[in-house]
């Protein structure tokens, strides 16, 4: 986590961590996971200087390849070792999917792409599958998955596409007949390609079918295909699909904002379609689920079903779930108009892989994740306590070969001469859309029109031939265009045409895939002039058409396809007529060797980077992911088991209770997925109302010490608990007391303040650049907590700021900065029991602690420190701590040399630890140092008085789904409901 550093007079080092998530921050949606505070000042627990590197603020780079931090062997020299044997693999064997048919720029998965081929099978074919020769025998859908073919070879993996479409348009021809045709897409073209699964289709037929014997046929004829239908209603139809996908998702994603809500209909409401969204994504789930099996991956595609991983993971855990988006994803100030943007942000983060088709989409999907809900973006993806859901960039391709071998085709050949010779003497430039507001039909004709007032030579040496495929004619808004495209085509054939001949040749349908090669074939300029576009596949097919043309593309920089074949397109700005207009001129006026090496650049990105190789890298990398996900994250800790916890506690004679402050006993501010409303609560921690009488209770018990653990200060400790009967550990540990005594200190007396002057100046200059970020002046550290600023704009700002400290205030004073305030560590922590035996007199031995708080990750050695089932001697050292303890500690604290800043500049024997191996004779001549007022204390005691069964210690987590603690509980309120049961057991 790249925020919140901490300066503390023993050194310069940067930490991470939080204590009790800070001591500010009460909000566990919103700041669960990301703490951002720059704290300058003492600490009671030594820093460590590789978690610097580690913790540098991220510029949320989104990799196409795995870059996450693992041992060699598991990490990213692993995975690219892979990918690269599996490509010069494809390469030796020259793999090419052959038989199958492209749909026409409206595949059922693809709804963003212009595949620009139309085409079916015969009636009753099914979905070609790789292994046909391979002994596969058909099974239904809810056979046994066996483990072994027929022939006794292993059984390939399955594979679950789920897709809003079946790649099958279905006709009822009686009760319980169906007729069946198959499109084969891009998507299906693809998984063709992937010879190691075994792939099942789920998704709705297209038909609504109310009775249950159609239900059961057509099941049956689908299970035939290989696919596996989801039965929606026609009401869920119209306020999902019509309504909230087509409506709503669709123009936000394309940069058209969302309609009015009276344009939706006088029943209809944002709400409601939403509601109808996620009931038909968990239908999708139901379905999913009946037929999935241990081992399978499955794969989700397009916006259709964003809510649909977590319904798998709410269904199953450990199901392998990938979600890819063949849209553009808006920037997060376009997402974040969209109401449900938070619940539909989260749902897409329940998936394992988040796969898109660029580099800008990932970022914007990640900075949507960090700017709304308040989580941490690294180059990898989106971290979210703990769980990392990885995001990247997959470039889709298309079945580049089944182009090259159609121009061989007899079919083929005839369209392409009689093309040449109905355009003879005339060079042809093209356009393939969908007749849709994001393509930009309009500004392409106008940007022509611009071109031939400009170039009267080209007059009649030119023809336009746009096709423009029909699509959503019933909507008035389509309409619309339809009539304006008809408007621009007539007024400039009537301007610049003659008797024989027009300049634009404007097509209202598909062709067939055999023409449509043809006219790739024949063009000398193409036009792609999308406003907004997940990818544009036309671009791709045209190049693979065009190795003996060698024409010129002309693209939008706003499709996707520009990142790929943007070195040898002219990408232009098609909002400008007359950058388009000029780019057209440069491309007629091009010399043969440029056009050539354009190709050659092209047409090589074309041929590598297929369909097959995009669905088998992201499958692979999605199994690879999950893999590394196990090695990179903790186990999520069960539910605490209250009624156990509660039983043991009443057993046992000597009780320490350790509770976090902040986040675990006070009130939850911010609601979820609304970041930010609560700074000014936040800012004033109090005890929870509830808690006030079963805390007395509990306080009141001899058997009972209560030690309140926070990264506060001394007085809000005060303020807050000055009726209890309990030990208050303030500052992380720095300051300790009985609320009947006196505070004493951890640190030693005698520290050089003269830097925090200096620091206060840098801080208060930085807090007055940075927008709702605000200073706190503590006793021993100065925090800067910018949590509640912009998520950006704060990471900017702490690393100036850390320069400036660097350079400047903290460049001679044996400082430490940390990023985020630290708990107690293990150090402290026995300092603190030993005090606490002394101070009581205690001679029972604690046989029962109880943990709980909202500590962050690197915090939670207090969890590990009374873990009594850990493997280690408890003899006391020559320093009084426990051996094994002490060996974790010197681990951590350990010095590195050259470690950046502090040993650059020397200060790292400055370092005051805790666990240093100074023996008890050392610990007495500087007991002044501790503040300590008995100087009899002995270091040994904290830890000798423990004895500890396993059934006996409850750590919990409190709003963190990865940790170190045995148990978790949700939020505070859990904790309060916990603590009052504590309560009544008395009664």
């Amino acid at each position: 986590m790249p925020c919140n550093p901490i300066v503390n007079p023993s050194r310069r080092t940067w930490e991470g961590g939080g204590g009790d998530s800070s001591s500010n921050s009460n909000n566990l949606n919103s700041n669960s996971s990301v703490q951002r505070r720059t704290e300058i000042g003492n600490r009671a627990s030594p820093s460590l200087y590789s978690e610097w590197q580690e913790d540098q603020p991220s510029n949320h780079s989104i990799p196409t390849t795995n870059t996450t931090k693992f041992p060699r062997s598991i990490a990213s020299s692993t995975r690219t070792e892979r990918l690269l044997r599996e490509r010069q693999l494809r390469k030796n064997s020259n793999i090419s999917p052959t038989g199958t048919n492209s749909n026409n720029g409206n595949s059922a998965f693809e709804d963003d792409g212009d595949n620009g081929a139309n085409g079916h099978m015969e009636r009753g074919d099914r979905l070609p599958r790789r292994d046909e020769d391979d002994g596969y025998s058909d099974r239904p859908p809810g056979a046994t998955n066996s483990k072994t073919r027929q022939d006794g070879r292993p059984l390939k993996q399955r594979l679950l596409v789920v897709a809003n479409r079946l790649p099958v348009s279905a006709t009822r021809k009686g009760e319980d007949s169906w007729s069946l045709e198959i499109s084969a897409g891009g998507l299906v073209s693809a998984l063709l390609g992937l010879k190691q699964f075994e792939a099942k289709w789920i998704g709705w037929a297209g038909v609504n079918v109310p009775d249950k014997p159609g239900q059961a046929a057509l099941t049956k004829a689908l299970a035939e295909k290989r696919c596996i239908p989801v039965f929606l209603d026609e009401e869920i139809v119209h306020q999902y699909y019509n309504g909230y996908c087509n409506n709503v998702l669709w123009p936000l994603f394309h940069y058209l904002g969302l309609p009015q809500e009276d344009r939706l209909a006088t029943t209809r409401s944002f709400q409601s379609q939403f509601d109808a969204y996620k009931k038909a994504n968990e239908m999708f789930a139901d379905v999913v689920h009946s037929h999935y099996k241990e081992g399978d991956v499955v794969w989700c595609h397009d916006y259709h079903l964003m809510f649909l991983p977590k319904c798998l993971k709410d269904r199953d855990s450990n199901m392998k779930v990938g979600w890819f988006l063949h849209t553009p994803f808006p920037s997060s100030e376009i997402h974040r108009t969209l109401p449900s943007r938070s619940e539909l942000l989260r749902a897409v983060l329940a998936a394992d892989l988040v796969g898109f088709h660029t580099y800008d989409y990932a970022r914007h999907f990640v900075s949507a994740c960090t700017r709304i809900l308040g989580l941490e973006g690294t180059p990898e993806g989106v971290e979210d306590q703990g769980k990392l859901t990885r995001v990247a960039a997959f470039p889709i391709g298309i079945d580049s070969e089944r182009f090259i071998k159609a121009l061989e085709l007899p079919e083929v050949k005839r369209h392409i001469k009689e093309l040449k010779e109905r355009f003879s003497g005339r060079k042809v430039m093209l356009g393939v859309d969908r007749l849709d507001m994001i393509k930009g039909i309009p500004q392409k004709i106008l940007a022509f029109e611009k071109f031939l007032e400009e170039n009267e030579k080209w007059r009649d040496k030119v023809v336009l031939v746009q096709i423009a495929v029909p699509t959503r004619t019933d909507v008035p808004e389509y309409q619309k265009l339809t009539s304006q495209v008809h408007e621009i085509v007539g007024r400039i054939n009537g301007r610049f045409g003659t008797l024989i001949t027009v300049p634009i040749h404007h097509l209202d349908r598909s062709l067939d895939f055999h023409a449509l090669c043809a006219l790739y074939a024949i063009t000398d300029i193409t036009l792609v002039t999308s406003l907004r576009d997940g990818m544009n596949l036309v671009s791709y097919e045209v190049v693979a058409c065009q190795n003996a043309k060698k024409g010129v593309l002309i693209l939008s920089e706003f499709a996707g396809a520009a990142q790929s074949l943007g070195a040898g397109a002219i990408l232009v700005n098609p909002w400008n007529i007359t950058e388009v207009a000029a780019s057209i001129a440069d491309a007629l006026k091009m010399s043969t060797e440029e056009r050539e090496e354009r190709h050659r650049h092209n047409f090589e990105h074309v041929t590598t980077h297929t369909a097959q190789v995009w669905a088998d890298t992201f499958v692979s990398e999605l199994k690879d992911t999950i893999v590394e996900a196990q090695l990179r994250t903790r186990q999520i800790p069960p539910q605490l088991p209250v009624d156990k916890a509660v039983e043991k506690y009443q057993q046992s004679n000597n009780r320490l209770l350790i509770l976090g402050f902040n986040a675990t006993m006070t009130e939850q501010v911010d609601v979820p997925g609304r970041r930010g409303n609560g700074q000014i609560k936040e800012m004033k921690l109090v005890l929870h109302p509830e808690l006030r009488e079963p805390l007395s209770i509990l306080c009141n018990d001899p058997k009972t010490t209560i030690v309140i653990l926070s990264g506060s200060e001394r007085s809000v400790l005060d303020e807050n608990f000055k009726d209890f009967n309990v030990w208050l550990a303030a500052e992380n540990g720095m300051f300790l007391r009985l609320t009947s005594g006196e505070w004493m200190s951890t640190m030693p007396e005698h520290l050089n303040m003269d830097w925090v002057e200096s620091v206060q100046l840098v801080l208060d200059y930085f807090r007055e650049r940075t927008p709702r970020s605000y200073v706190e002046v503590r006793e021993t550290s100065l925090v800067w907590n910018y949590k509640y600023a912009d998520v950006e704009f704060g990471r900017v700002q702490a690393r100036d700021m850390l320069q400036h400290l660097w350079t400047g205030p903290i460049s001679n004073a044996a400082v430490d900065v940390v990023q985020g305030s630290r708990s107690v560590e293990g150090a402290a922590i026995d300092r603190i029991l030993g005090e606490i035996v002394h101070s009581k007199c205690m001679t029972t031995p604690i046989d029962y602690v109880l943990c709980i708080g909202h500590f962050l990750g690197k915090d939670e050695d207090i969890y590990t420190f009374f873990e009594p089932e850990l493997p280690f001697d408890k003899e006391v050292t020559g320093s009084g701590k426990l051996s094994e303890n002490k060996a974790c500690l010197e681990k951590r604290t350990g010095p590195k040399p050259n470690a950046g800043k502090s040993g650059s500049k020397g200060v790292r024997n400055k370092v005051f630890s805790l666990s240093s191996e100074k023996g008890p004779q050392s610990r007495s001549n500087n007991s002044k140092d501790w503040g300590m007022q008995d100087e009899s204390v002995g270091w040994h005691e904290g830890s000798s008085v423990l004895d500890l069964k396993g059934e006996n210690y409850f750590s919990c987590a409190v709003g963190r789904k990865r940790s170190n603690a045995r148990y978790s509980l949700a939020s505070s309120e859990e904790v309060v409901s916990f603590i009052k049961a504590m309560a009544k057991s008395y009664a």
